[in-house]
């Protein structure tokens, strides 16, 4: 037998040995680079095989081998003649035969490549007959194998460069035409031996197959028994819980499947047993395997459970049962879309009689999962670290809680809000009964129970009707005297904060609520006073009427406790006492606000004089989050006053315009104060709307100094604001003003295009995305002057540059763009500016079809080419779906030029990138669908080319020849 080096295979391997070594990471790129070559080469075909076929290769250098011959028949079998298939397809099976023992991963992606030559050969008839006699019956595991593997690769066939037709006759041909045969050879194999009854290799082909034989013919057939006999032995549960899982999910049209179910349901409610044997067993996979059947059937047959309550109720018991005995808490998530759908069902009208029926086993639902709410005991004295120091498996305890929260609700739909209340309340009351005696200022015996029902209130909250008047009112009080305990404390103020639109409505029980509340600032513990923070902004929003009459007293409170909380509970208790300033008189937010406000204006003035001369992170960070402070103010405090009288918060934004303005031209440098500032900017201009008009040029000339100084596109995104504010047409806005609007819209877009030519596309992606995202709105409602100015055409030419990019956020601006843009040239342009005369139709001029047809006949083929290059090679997958809009739009306003400018353009690609006779086909189905005016189908088609090429030729990202994209360039 030659050795690999006499083949010619010595770079290969010595390029996988580099990828495998610790070496320096150039030269594994260099490898990586030279081996992705090597897999598209016509030298690849005979150099896998030969490295599979000796002996000497190595068993990584085998895997890669096969590997890359999979990727060759499945993207490049058009590179071996068609009279040579006939020999590839033997000596695949002879590769086959050579490693039916193993090693499995290399047996696996031979079975793949074997698959997907059956799919494309499409003379081979007798593709099962073939293999099996090749094979021999001792190679029972690969064929298996082989037999598992054809239905999914036969389901991806999209990778298959066949049409729609042949892949439909093929998937004919290898699944249902062989479906009876590949039952019978698996249940002769099931009855063969014990060994073969418990292989997990026959439980994975039957799943697979499961795609094409119906589920009905696997029950009624010996196979089934087998399969439920398979759950008693280790080497094939797992595989058989996954084909029992596949047969269930085969019968959820319940009224189909009645006869296949009445077969099902006494094996499953034989298998009930188990979950007593294996809870506590400590044998954790096998209890989640069973869990995950009985959950399975439930999700299937959830409607024939609701409309037969006492013939399935074995199976809902089953259910519950195994949520109360999952000591471990691993398997109790796998019932939780069960419990969601059955709530679905039971909720309905026509199921109520079932919903009394099972109303018991919701309410012991209710029960179990407050029991699994609880936190672990310590072991040892540390209370603080109840998951030694396991900090994963505290996360995920914490995320556990909150769906078994989302459980509670489903339940509060079924049995009502005040049973499933008055259960935590149940709990609370009797902790207190029982343990409240023994409680200390350091001791707090068996918190974990008293915890939990808080918890479960909390979670419940969301449910309760702000009318509830038989709980809260007993349970209200006893949660404001809760034991000083770290968690419990924490617990019980999260609580509280989901009922203050209860409390809105029950102002005798607000006191002593925000007593507990403001004396939690001062707690040691750092959650505690994080809660106490965000429920006091739920208090200040829900309860703002009530606690009108405080803003006074509640300013001491703030100013006393804002400079020691971090930067995010700031925000919340800021929130609070905004909105409690929002319910004011409109006489009294001035002076609210100013009182307020003010102090933190001193503050900031003061990081930003500290921040310019010391250069400090510490003061830029406090000025930025004065800056976020006075933002939400500015966004909460929205007096209603009539537009003919001064709004007293724009009097006060007057007053702090000019400290605005002059931390903006001194931090020209620093994008996250600049963004600060531009969205306390945005935000006077949606929250005060028409009546900012006041402060509109001081305003419109610094956003537009700012763009120009500092290159920073938040100054475009609060431009939007503005654009958006005074377009055309809106109220209490005339034609002056909205014209200067757009004179000052088009200002920056001058700027921006400036900077364009600047500095290359690659170093502008945010400003990039947020001038696109202007010009969005800048079509909608100033489309007749933007579409017929001289400025266009360079918007234009700037998009395709934008095209270049690679992020996702700057390129799907840029696309959303082109399709609004485009859609000016058709009939059905993107606009909500009607007619003033044609309510139902868009105002759609002439002259701006005329225009936009004009930029796309000029520029429409550099445009094509970006499109369609980014879709072959750098746009990131959500960006296809846009890309093949903007191309749509193209053949809608030119259909018979787009189809030269494709035509073009694949003629500019690599030479043997892609197939012989691909690109006619191509053009030959474009022009017959543009003919007969199917722009969509047209779409589909340049869609699946450039799919499959992308999917062939995995391009570098650069290096493109011809398509490479010029720089942006503009004059003015």
């Amino acid at each position: 037998m030659a050795s690999p080096a006499s083949n010619g295979h010595e770079p290969v391997l010595a390029a996988l040995a580099v990828m495998q070594a610790n070496v320096e990471r150039s030269q594994k790129s260099q490898a990586h680079e030279y081996l992705e070559k090597f897999q598209k080469s016509q030298e690849a075909w005979p150099k896998t095989h030969a490295l599979l076929s000796s002996p000497d290769t190595t068993a990584e250098a085998k895997l890669f081998a096969a590997t890359t011959l999979k990727g060759k028949i499945i993207y490049d079998l058009d590179q071996v003649p068609r009279e040579s298939l006939s020999s590839l397809r033997d000596s695949v099976l002879s590769l086959l035969y050579s490693y039916r023992e193993g090693p499995r991963p290399i047996r696996t992606q031979l079975c793949v490549c074997l698959a997907n030559l059956a799919i494309q050969m499409l003379a081979w008839k007798d593709v099962l007959a073939r293999v099996g006699s090749t094979l021999g019956n001792s190679a029972g595991d690969c064929i298996l194998e082989f037999l598992k593997v054809l239905p999914e690769e036969v389901t991806e066939g999209r990778k298959i460069n066949l049409t729609e037709d042949e892949l439909t006759e093929r998937t004919k041909e290898l699944l249902q035409d062989n479906a009876a045969q590949v039952l019978k050879l698996l249940n002769q194999y099931a009855c063969s031996s014990a060994t073969a009854a418990s292989n997990p290799r026959l439980f994975e082909c039957i799943s697979s197959w499961l795609r094409e034989i119906p589920a009905a013919d696997i029950v009624n057939s010996p196979l089934f028994d087998t399969i439920v006999n398979a759950l008693s032995r280790d080497v094939s549960f797992e595989a058989a819980v996954d084909c029992i899982c596949t047969i269930l999910r085969d019968t959820r049209e319940v009224d189909e499947s009645i006869e296949i179910i009445q077969i099902i349901y006494p094996k499953l409610v034989s298998l009930r047993p188990k979950i007593s044997d294996l809870a506590g067993s400590g044998d954790l996979e096998t209890y989640k395997g069973f869990t995950r059947i009985f959950a399975e059937a439930g999700e299937a047959w959830v409607v024939m459970i609701a409309r037969l309550p006492a013939e399935f109720r074995g199976l809902v018991e089953s259910i519950l049962e195994c949520c109360a005995r999952d000591q471990d808490r691993d398997a109790i998530a796998l019932t939780f879309l069960f419990w969601f759908e059955f709530k679905q069902i039971l909720t309905l009208e026509k199921y109520k009689q079932a919903r009394i029926q099972y109303a018991d086993i919701f309410g012991k639902l209710v029960d179990v999962m407050i029991k699994h709410l609880e936190f672990p005991s310590a072991e040892g004295t540390n209370e603080a670290d109840l998951f030694d120091g396991d900090r994963e498996q505290e996360e995920k305890f914490r995320e556990f809680r909150h769906q078994m929260g989302d459980v509670l609700k489903d339940c509060c739909d079924v049995i009502t809000v005040t049973e499933c209340l008055g259960k935590a309340f149940n709990l609370i009351q009797g902790w207190v009964t029982k343990y409240g005696s023994q409680t200390t200022s350091t001791s707090v015996p068996r918190w974990q129970e008293l915890e939990a029902p808080l918890f479960s209130m909390r979670a419940m909250g969301r449910m309760v009707s702000p009318e509830e008047s038989v709980i809260l009112p007993q349970v209200i009080p006893l949660i404001v005297q809760i034991p000083d305990h770290d968690k419990l404390r924490f617990q019980a103020i999260m609580a509280l904060a989901r009922y203050t639109d209860w409390t809105a409505q029950h102002p005798d029980f607000l006191q002593p609520q925000l007593e507990f509340i403001i004396a939690a600032f001062s707690h040691s513990s750092k959650e505690v006073v994080t809660a106490a923070a965000l429920a006091f902004k739920f208090f200040g929003t829900d309860c703002r009427k009530l606690l009108e009459s405080h803003v006074i007293q509640l300013h001491s409170f703030y100013e006393s406790v804002l400079d020691k909380l971090l930067p995010a509970s700031q925000e919340e208790i800021t929130e609070g006492v905004a909105c409690i300033i929002s319910a004011q008189p409109p006489s009294n937010v001035y002076d609210s606000f100013k009182l307020y406000c003010n102090p933190i204006i001193k503050r900031m003035m003061s990081s930003a004089n500290e921040a310019k001369n010391v250069q400090g992170d510490q003061s830029r960070l406090a000025l930025e989050d004065c800056l976020q402070l006075i933002t939400i103010f500015v966004q909460n405090i929205q007096p209603y006053v009539s537009p003919k009288e001064e709004n007293p918060a724009v009097k006060y934004c007057q007053e702090i315009l000019p400290v605005l303005s002059a931390i903006a031209e001194n931090f020209t440098g620093s994008t996250p104060i600049l963004e600060r500032v531009c969205r306390c900017w945005r935000y006077m201009v949606l929250s005060y709307r028409t009546a900012i008009l006041p402060l509109l040029p001081t305003l419109a000339q610094q956003l537009a100094s700012g763009f120009e100084n500092s290159r920073q596109g938040c100054f475009l995104w609060a431009t939007d604001s503005v654009l958006r504010e005074f377009a055309v047409g809106t109220e209490f806005v005339d034609a002056a003003t909205s014209q200067a609007i757009y004179s000052f819209f088009e200002q920056q877009a001058l700027a921006f295009l400036r900077i364009m030519n600047d500095l290359p596309a690659e170093d502008l992606p945010d400003v990039i995305e947020d001038f696109f995202r202007l010009l969005i709105d800048a079509l909608i409602y100033y489309h007749q002057q933007l579409l017929l100015s001289p400025v266009c055409q360079h918007i234009f030419s700037a998009s395709l540059s934008a095209l270049t990019l690679q992020q996702e956020p700057p390129l799907i601006a840029a696309l959303h763009f082109l399709r609004d843009f485009l859609s000016y040239g058709t009939d059905h342009p993107n606009s909500s500016n009607l007619d003033h005369n044609d309510r139902q139709t868009p105002h759609h001029s002439p002259q701006n079809q005329a225009a936009v047809k004009q930029i796309a006949s000029s520029q429409g083929e550099g445009l094509v080419q970006r499109i369609m290059t980014g879709m072959m090679f750098s746009f990131p997958r959500d960006c296809l779906q846009d890309a093949s809009g903007v191309l749509l739009s193209l053949f809608e306003i030119a259909p018979q030029e787009t189809a030269l400018w494709v035509k073009r353009t694949i003629e500019m690609l690599p030479v043997g990138s892609i197939r012989a006779g691909e690109a006619d086909r191509l053009m030959n189905g474009v022009s017959v669908r543009v003919q007969a005016g199917d722009f969509r189908k047209v779409r589909a088609l340049l869609q699946d080319f450039t799919t499959s090429y992308r999917r062939r030729n995995v391009a570098p990202r650069e290096g493109l020849g011809r398509l490479e994209a010029s720089r942006f360039r503009f004059n003015g």
